[in-house]
């Protein structure tokens, strides 16, 4: 196969070649064959994008907020402008159904520029008149160079969520888009300069987490770190990290739970849960991966459940009636493959999907596929239950009582998400605040306002981003007393 487009780095505002001339195959996910490549860069890239990120930040860092947000409103115009082919190249990249990059990840990542350049003309500083004594106001500023490292799963939303409020604020960065899904940032790149984005402002190098991803971690010039990804690589940032005392946000796993209690509206429940377990074939960290029903409409929502979910379309990303599109590569079938046998090992009973569809079409023929695959009749406390497997299998259990669901919901080493269906308005309060998870959506799911903090309990994640959070994560608070 002719492989007709190289993704190359993008420092100093130029394109360019990895350091060390190598290139990585970018496989797309439906057919399991390479359609560009990537570059495979290493420290020395690094060390490049550094030195341009360095010399932009004394300008960049100093311009007015209103040049800086003219700039960001130019990007996100941009992209919007652009949508068609951003969507066609997140759906090839990733496998997602192409309507789901059109309709949520697209705009979303618009959205995010353009949140983020108008936040920063509306901010406020802190005040204070001490006794008479003293006068103390607090100043925050750009921290200098951020180091950026996105996930593969949704990779210009989460991408430009991080881009956005760190440019913003004054910062330059680097970033590390996945080496499985490149090719929305190399394009945002390209967008970059047509806005005008002064050179250095944003560097992008490509390649693996072993090589580029560890030397962003461990560069003592890039003192701020903000990573999304798995909790295992998770560790391993906030270790690197550690030494050098840098700032560090964490925004890792998940493995959420989906409570209907009987006395909730079942078809927006259905509805509801079946999107939230599903979408992008379950690989969003935010998916409903573990479903717990009050039994008495345990059997109902079930078969229901199942009906819903049945008729989804399992198809070619780029067929605008497919509503399931490939998994992302072949170690990650593998591994939701892995978790189905184990369910069954444990216990579980497959109540739809399983196994890999025959095919798809001539097109798809080598492409990594499986439908969305329901288990009931599982223990609570098992492997299954417990472990992220980040792909379209679910688990449905019933519950008898709001303590044991509430004991059921945190009975897990994650806290990212969950949500709760139910119509009693004390219940939700109630069982909101007692679940252990950074966001609880109630009678809905991936309700998105960028006003609000984002980020994980226990094992999914330190630290939160959105809003004034992700503007105070990515400035340095400096107070200053004056005697009176």
């Amino acid at each position: 196969m002719k492989i007709d487009r190289k993704i190359q780095n993008f420092i100093d505002g130029e394109f360019v070649e990895p350091v060390g001339g190598r290139y990585l195959d970018n496989i797309e996910p439906a057919t399991g064959k390479p359609y560009s490549q990537v570059a495979d860069s290493d420290a020395r890239d690094i060390d490049l994008a550094v030195a341009a990120a360095e010399k932009a930040f004394a300008d960049w860092s100093k311009k007015p907020a209103a040049e800086r947000s003219k700039i960001l409103l130019r990007i996100a115009g941009l992209i919007e402008r652009d949508l068609e082919e951003l969507a066609r190249a997140e759906s090839i990249d990733t496998g997602k159904p192409l309507s789901l990059a059109r309709t949520l990840d697209i705009p979303r990542a618009a959205s995010n520029f353009r949140f983020f350049a108008t936040a920063i003309l509306h901010t406020q500083s802190e005040a204070h008149i001490t006794d008479n004594v003293a006068f103390n106001y607090t100043l925050r500023q750009a921290r200098g160079i951020a180091g950026l490292i996105s996930p593969w799963n949704l990779p210009l939303y989460l991408l430009s969520w991080k881009i956005a409020p760190a440019i913003a604020v004054g910062n330059t960065a680097i970033a590390k888009p996945s080496e499985l899904t490149p090719m929305t940032a190399y394009l945002l790149c390209e967008i970059c300069r047509e806005a005008q984005l002064p050179n250095g402002v944003l560097n992008i190098v490509h390649g693996t987490g072993s090589n580029v991803g560890a030397a962003i971690t461990a560069h003592p010039k890039i003192g701020t770190i903000s990573f999304t990804g798995g909790t295992v690589t998770g560790k391993k940032v906030a270790e690197a990290c550690a030494p050098l005392f840098k700032k560090v946000s964490l925004e890792l796993g998940g493995k959420n739970p989906n409570i209907i209690f009987a006395d909730a509206d079942l078809d927006a429940a259905i509805a509801g849960s079946v999107r939230s377990s599903f979408a992008n074939q379950g690989q969003i960290c935010l998916c409903g991966s573990r479903l717990f029903v009050e039994r008495s409409a345990y059997k109902d929502f079930v078969d229901r459940f199942i009906e819903k979910t049945s008729s989804l379309k399992v198809g070619d990303p780029l067929d605008e009636k497919t509503e399931q599109g490939a998994i992302v590569n072949k170690a990650q079938l593998d591994k939701v493959k892995f978790y189905v046998d184990l369910a069954q090992k444990e216990g579980g009973k497959i109540a739809l999907g399983g196994s890999a569809p025959e095919s798809i079409n001539e097109r798809c023929r080598d492409g990594y596929f499986f439908p969305p695959t329901v288990i009931t009749g599982l223990p609570v406390s098992c492997r299954t239950n417990r472990e992220e497997i980040f792909g379209p299998v679910v688990t449905i259990t019933p519950f008898d009582s709001e303590e044991e669901v509430i004991e059921y919901a945190n009975d897990c080493d994650y806290g990212l998400a969950s949500s709760v269906w139910t119509q009693n308005l004390n219940r939700a309060h109630r069982v909101a605040e007692r679940i252990s998870t950074g966001t609880v959506w109630v009678n809905c799911w991936l309700v998105r306002d960028l006003r609000v903090p984002f980020g994980g309990m226990k094992a999914s994640g330190v630290g939160r981003e959105g809003g004034i959070e992700a503007l105070h994560f990515f400035t340095e608070a400096k107070n200053v007393c004056i005697a009176r």
